[in-house]
């Protein structure tokens, strides 16, 4: 088993960063590729960004390329999610997920352990 939970949402102004973790708990989770998910209101899961059990590989959704950076410390059992200049249209509430595949995919049900999500709010 793999449980995680995500911090470092908040109300933040556009233009704004943010630091998002994903701590893990589970002696399996170096071997997990993970993958960052937010859900809108009023719209549709999505994928964000992956990375690979390793580091080594990262996938980055185009509306979020360029802004946002994940990266993690197998060391800290933590995923993390850099975001830089922060839209209104990035306001959701963001999920880490894991999959005992060692690289991440952008397909939802491939992932079988996800956290309870972190509010991210950007004011304009």
């Amino acid at each position: 088993q793999v449980q995680l939970v995500e911090s470092g949402g908040g109300l933040v102004q556009a233009g704004g960063s943010l630091r998002l973790s994903c701590a893990a708990s589970g002696r399996t989770f170096s071997s997990c590729a993970v993958a960052w998910f937010r859900r809108a209101p009023g719209k549709e899961r999505e994928f964000v960004a992956g990375i690979s059990a390793g580091g080594g590989f990262t996938d980055y959704a185009d509306s979020v390329k360029g802004r946002f950076v994940v990266s993690r410390d197998n060391g800290k059992s933590t995923v993390y999610l850099q975001i830089t200049v922060l839209k209104p249209e990035d306001t959701a509430v963001y999920y880490c997920a894991a999959t005992t595949r060692y690289a991440s995919t952008r397909a939802s049900n491939a992932y079988g352990y996800w956290g309870q999500g972190t509010q991210v709010t950007v004011s304009s």
